[in-house]
Order: structure tokens, then C-alpha cells, then sequence
């Protein structure tokens, strides 16, 4: 352990919610990490609502408290966490990139695949250092799962599939807000909210679906305003992704889920790989279970393996206690500012903004796939990037139900 005080960095929030107030926690809860190589200090906070910034002063490290972000360009922090509704990403995230200010930006780095572009080439020229929100996969087991596919001990793929569903919308009572409206939550709608989460970790491995068939959910087209009417809902609830995938040369099945209305479920990640010589299953539904699958003497069997609190970064956390969301985030967070200060390593790291494009393209497939009925092959590097019109969702929706 080093004994060295960690340089400090100086951190701003562009968006006081609910992932802005959990940014508070963990810096926090920084003290928890064995050796980090940077001390991240909270020192400004931006939001057009004046109470949500409020809610800041109880961090006593704050100084700056501001509406308008472009007050956070000019060098008096050092790295920004972009937290707003997608359709301000693109100009948001180009100016940040253009005053030079390092960034981690909030999933999907773009209302469409032409924003995500935009992006992308921004970060590229200005050469800032960029990651995108995807904070799932740092639970110790997603990333054990992940180690040992690397290894090549599952034998040659025959399938893998990853999901994350919520049934924050299963109560059709529940108002309306940005994420509902297709005009500030884009009409990829829920692969927007959860896409990168399920498409991280497939993407680090190298699986970049060649083409997507998409079935897609409107189960809930209106719901209150909050004062006594209704607005409609036009985006999209639950989308299940079948796609194909190539791993060594062989070709698989690739399946991703995201769902708002999954009955039975409160915000369970999973992913399971199946090869010819073993299988690999977590959820964060049984976080501290971790199922492999071996064949012993021509048996398949199945172990379950109780995986502790240790992720990427060792904390000092006993490793027979268990890990949860605010503990991801943390993981997310230490990986970010590792890889910035140089020492990530080989440890795995945060969804990067070229990854936030290919979920897109994919994304964007699956809009086409659900239009019109059959599968699409994602739009490749050489390809124009679409912006979304009203016309694209009015198609897609009328595959929905």
C-alpha cells in the first residue's frame, strides 16, 4: 500500500439528480480503496434547478454551485461527470470536449447515432479523456465471468446473452417524465436508458453484432401528467435484441435485453456464456453467486462459487461481505480516474466513446429490424450516421404493442 497522499482531482457535476447525488457518495467513500492513484475532490455543481443544487451544500467541498455549465470550462476543474437527459448530450458534451475539460458522460453519449458520431470525433481531436456510464459489469462476479471467458476455457461459443431489467414501469400510474418523450429520451428509448449496461461487456470482448432482428415493447402509450391529465408515451419499454456475434471465427448467437417492465424483476443485470467446454452465469440478482459449469468425466456440472465484495480496485472491505450498486459505482469511478492518471493496467475498464457508437449502430438497427420486420445488419464504420426524424419512430411504433 502506497502511503503517499493521491494527487487530488478536482471533480464538477453538469446535472444535481439522482447519479449526481450518488457521485457525492462515493467520493465520500473514496477512503475505502486499498491504493488509488488519485483523490477525487468535489468541488462544483451545475443545474438549471436551483434546489437540486441546494442539495450540494450539505458537501462541504463544493465551492461552485451554478445554471449555466460553461462556468465550469475555464480550468477550475478538472474533470466534469455530464448527468443530463440525452437529447443535450451532443452539444453538452462538444463543448466540454472543445474547452479541453475531461469528461465521463452519461450512457447513451448521444440522443442518436449521428450524436454519438459527433462526439466521438470531438473527443478524438480535442484529446480529452472520455468514458462513457456503465458501471453493471464491475461487480466481482461480471468480472470473474468476464476472466474466464477470456481464458478460452468455455471451448468454442454456442450462445451468450445479457440483460438488465427493471419494473420501474410496471405501475401504469406512475407520471410521466424526459424518459417517456422520445424528444428528449430518443426513440431508441430503453436501449438508450439500459443498452450500454447490457452492450459493455460483449463490445470489451470483441462480439460486435454483424446483425440485429428486434422485437420491441410499447406496453404503456399513455400515462399522467402529474396534474390531473395525461401525456402519451412514445418510447420505447422493452427491447430484446437477437443477434449474431462472431468469437475466433465462429459465428453465435448474441442476445441483449432491456427492459423497463419486467415483471418480477427490480434492476437485475445478468449475463451467461455457454461454450462447448464450459458456461459461465451472474446476476446481480444473487450477487454473491457466481454459477461455472464444467464437464468432469463427460458429467456438465454446475458450481456455484461465492464471489465476495473484491472487484478491479481491492477496497478494504472485508471480502466475505457483499457488494452492491453504490459499490459498482465506486468501481466505475476508480477505474475512470486510474486509466486517466495512467494506472489501469490490465483491469477492466470504462465503456469508451467509440463503444457508445457501436452500441448505436446497433441500437439503430434494432429500430429498422422492428419496422420492418427482419434483420438488419448494423451500419458499419464506413456508413452515414442517421439522425432520428418523428417519420422513424411512427414506423417503429407501428410494429409495437
Amino acid at each position: 500500500m502506497s502511503m503517499a497522499t493521491p494527487p487530488p482531482v478536482r471533480i464538477g457535476v453538469v446535472g444535481a439528480g439522482l447519479m449526481g447525488k450518488e457521485l457525492a457518495g462515493l467520493v465520500g467513500r473514496w477512503s475505502s480503496l486499498v491504493d488509488p492513484p488519485v483523490t477525487p475532490v468535489l468541488t462544483a455543481v451545475c443545474d438549471t434547478s436551483e434546489p437540486a443544487r441546494r442539495w450540494f451544500d450539505r458537501v462541504a467541498s463544493v465551492t461552485t454551485s451554478t445554471a449555466e455549465y460553461r462556468e465550469l470550462l475555464d480550468g477550475r476543474v478538472d474533470v466534469l461527470y455530464l448527468a443530463v437527459p440525452h437529447h443535450l448530450h451532443e452539444q453538452l458534451y462538444l463543448d466540454v470536449a472543445e474547452a479541453g475539460v475531461d469528461f465521463l458522460g452519461e450512457k447513451p453519449f448521444g440522443i442518436d447515432p449521428a450524436a454519438a458520431g459527433a462526439i466521438l470525433d470531438r473527443v478524438s481531436a480535442s484529446g480529452v479523456f472520455a468514458r462513457c456510464s456503465s458501471e453493471m459489469p464491475f461487480f466481482p462476479g461480471a468480472q470473474r465471468a468476464v476472466r474466464l471467458v477470456r481464458s478460452g476455457a468455455l471451448g468454442r461459443l454456442v450462445e451468450a446473452r445479457f440483460a438488465f431489467l427493471h419494473s420501474s414501469d410496471l405501475d401504469v400510474h406512475k407520471p410521466s417524465n424526459w424518459k417517456r418523450r422520445t424528444e428528449t429520451c430518443g426513440q431508441i428509448g430503453v436501449m438508450g436508458d439500459l443498452g450500454m449496461h447490457v452492450a459493455h461487456v460483449p463490445l470489451r470482448l470483441g462480439w460486435e453484432p454483424t446483425s440485429v432482428f428486434a422485437q420491441l415493447q410499447d406496453l404503456v402509450p399513455t400515462r399522467p401528467d402529474g396534474q390531473g391529465g395525461t401525456v402519451p408515451c412514445d418510447t420505447v419499454d422493452n427491447a430484446v435484441l437477437h443477434c449474431r456475434a462472431t468469437a475466433d471465427g465462429a459465428e453465435f448467437p448474441l442476445s441483449l435485453h432491456t427492459k423497463r417492465i419486467a415483471p418480477g424483476e427490480m434492476n437485475t443485470w445478468s449475463m451467461q456464456v455457454v461454450g462447448m467446454t464450459g458456461g459461465v452465469e451472474f446476476s446481480t440478482r444473487n450477487p454473491q453467486v457466481l454459477r461455472v459449469m464444467t464437464v468432469v468425466a463427460g458429467d456438465q456440472v454446475w458450481q456455484e462459487v461465492q464471489v465476495g465484495s473484491q472487484s478491479t480496485h481491492p477496497t478494504i472491505t472485508g471480502g466475505i461481505f457483499e457488494f452492491g450498486f453504490a459499490d459498482a459505482l465506486l468501481q466505475m469511478w476508480a477505474s475512470y480516474l486510474a486509466e486517466r492518471a495512467g494506472g489501469l493496467g490490465d483491469r477492466f475498464g470504462c465503456a469508451t466513446p467509440a463503444e457508445a457508437l457501436a452500441s448505436h449502430r446497433v441500437f439503430d438497427a434494432a429500430l429498422v429490424s422492428a419496422a420492418e420486420a427482419r434483420a438488419v445488419a448494423p451500419v458499419g464504420e464506413a456508413g452515414p450516421l442517421r439522425r432520428h426524424t418523428p417519420d422513424d419512430v411512427r414506423g417503429v411504433m407501428g410494429r409495437t404493442g
